[in-house]
């Protein structure tokens, strides 16, 4: 067995707009830094970002600010962000922005040079910069630009198993290559976790087959660190149905926010019945809870979906606004969507919660580990508005980055353990070992059909607990594993640990799910119709069976003063 040791002053697990933002920062301060992913960094789920980057520029509107900002982000996420992170964002998201102009994002302006900003759900004013539809695709490839200028060291085919851990303190990672089944130790003083969320615990999601998987949950989980907020997952409005092996794949927001409009199979433009002032503009959570209740109620297609419709829009519109979305469907579906409206459903999206992180610069429960992106938790609440998420990568990357910094520059000893390391090592060498009659395959596409059957967009009591029941068999079959590399690689290998990602990740959501009995943005109960006050807390995950309430600090007054109550009217149609 071939183990590459590899020494670093800081680790970055993940090459996504989180990762490579935090190792520019270290590079950008001449720390030691390596940055490692399980697919390549081009292909990161960053690129599946279409729509756009929010930051109060008042390019547009002269009168934005970033607390109008914070106040949007607070009241739309249903008073479940966490105030501190959510002013860190708003405040430095134009550094943010000026950043990534820094390092040459082609970002789409107006005739006279301003950067455009653009209307997405909910937000108060134009805020949301963009490039075409392409914008995450956009900003994946201008910090792997900087990242390669800077000369970071990425190596594309790490699967990063466990963190190292030894007295509450991180020391590094243990991995394998799972083209040719090689051992990483990685050896760093701190790590970045922008492992990404788990959304691909649902069969129909807009990620893609193999990524969010819940890796960094396991992760930190195992090292030591708490989960805030799992059950809180956003389900976009608009994935397509068609074809099956692409199922969920995303139709951008930018095809609403531009002006598509939705209708079930009667032609009813139904958003009516739902938000009728904001209509396709409402949350994500709303529209996706509308399409929802529009195919449970018999008004879906026959594949059970309904029709989001831009083939009203000016063709030219169409080609340099949503460029993607047009050729998306043309080469999946040889779907002209400047003549016919998309068959779409709703498919699970994004992690709003997530591992338990401290607001100024992410730093977890454990010392020397700091969680950013989709892996981290406290922006989003219970609704994440579009364009945030992409902000947030840039904020808190740079901000861990210099925490991560500053923790390696101030260690004057870094304390290891052989026993840590000799487990990680067991558990891919146990893994390899097994060779029972249980396919990682069928497995996952259990869990798949537990979680959308019973952890979907709306849930119950009984419902949640029969997937715990279904959670607790899958697990059982975990000893009957046949793991089998071959000559095209440890790809299976990967899926196992994929798995067991998953399985984690899945418990932990059914958990907090099942202790929240109200009905708060994405989290729809059909027993618990009503959001309770008494639940204007975050629910904290530590390991199964045990979840705690943690408050939520008051929102600044200068934050407070430019909020309205979020309107449940419409909010749960069942």
């Amino acid at each position: 067995m071939t183990e590459h040791r590899i020494a670093t002053s800081v680790l970055v697990i993940g090459t996504g707009g989180a990762g490579l933002r935090a190792a520019i920062e270290l590079a950008e301060r001449r720390v030691d830094v390596l940055a490692v992913g399980k697919r390549l960094k081009a292909d990161a789920h960053t690129a599946l970002a279409a729509g756009g980057i929010n930051a109060a520029l008042a390019t547009m509107d002269p009168e934005d600010t970033w607390q109008q900002h914070a106040a949007d982000t607070i009241q739309e996420g249903y008073h479940l962000a966490h105030p501190e992170i959510v002013r860190i964002v708003t405040e430095n998201a134009a550094r943010g922005i000026a950043d990534l102009e820094r390092y040459g994002m082609p970002f789409a302006r107006e005739a006279d040079g301003r950067i455009s900003q653009r209307f997405f759900g909910a937000h108060t004013h134009r805020r949301t910069a963009f490039a075409g539809d392409y914008t995450g695709l956009e900003i994946q490839r201008t910090l792997v630009g900087r990242a390669t200028r800077l000369g970071v060291p990425i190596l594309d085919s790490v699967y990063i198993t466990r963190l190292l851990v030894r007295d509450q303190a991180v020391f590094g990672a243990y991995g394998f290559d799972p083209a040719d089944g090689s051992r990483y130790v990685i050896h760093a003083d701190a790590v970045i976790l922008a492992a990404g969320g788990h959304t691909r615990i649902w069969r129909r999601t807009s990620s893609r087959r193999d990524e969010n998987t819940g890796d960094s949950f396991r992760l930190a989980v195992l090292a030591g660190c708490r989960l805030r907020d799992p059950e809180l997952v956003q389900f976009h409005p608009s994935g397509l149905i068609a074809p099956e092996d692409v199922a969920g794949t995303l139709v951008s927001e930018a095809a609403r926010g531009e002006g598509g409009i939705l209708r079930n199979a009667l032609g009813e433009r139904f958003m009516g019945r739902y938000d009728a002032e904001r209509m396709e503009l409402s949350t994500r959570d709303r529209v996706a809870l509308a399409a929802y209740t529009e195919i449970k109620e018999g008004r879906g297609t026959p594949d059970g979906g309904v029709w989001l419709d831009v083939s009203h829009l000016p063709r030219e519109t169409i080609m340099n606004r949503l460029p993607r979305v047009y050729q998306t469907l043309l080469e999946l579906q040889m779907r002209d969507i400047t003549k016919e409206p998309i068959e779409v459903a709703p498919t699970a999206h994004y992690s709003m919660g997530g591992v338990w992180v401290r607001p100024a610069d992410h730093r977890t429960d454990v010392d020397g580990l700091y969680a950013i992106g989709e892996a981290a938790s406290g922006l989003h609440g219970a609704n994440r508005l579009g364009g945030n998420s992409l902000i947030e990568l840039l904020v808190y990357g740079r901000l861990a980055g210099q925490a991560a910094a500053a923790h390696s520059a101030g260690l004057t000893a870094q304390r290891r353990s052989a026993e840590a390391l000799a487990e990680a090592r067991a558990e891919v060498d146990g893994l390899l070992a097994a060779d029972g009659p249980e396919n990682v395959r069928v497995l996952q596409r259990t869990l798949r059909d537990t979680m959308t059957e019973h952890a979907g967009v709306v849930r119950d009591d009984a419902g949640l607990r029969k997937g715990l029941a279904e959670l607790d068999e899958v697990e059982a079959r975990l000893d009957g594993l046949g793991v089998h590399p071959d000559l095209a690689g440890f790809q299976d290998l990967a899926h196992a640990f994929d798995l067991k990602s998953s399985l984690l990740a899945a418990r932990a959501t059914v958990e907090t799910a099942l202790e929240r009995r109200e009905t708060r943005g994405c989290h729809n109960r059909s027993d618990y119709p009503e959001a309770d006050p008494a639940l204007r807390v975050n629910l904290v995950w530590s390991g199964p069976g045990a979840v705690e309430r943690e408050a939520i600090a008051p929102v600044p007054a200068e934050i407070a003063t430019l909020m309205a109550e979020v309107s449940a009217d419409g909010k749960l149609v069942e």
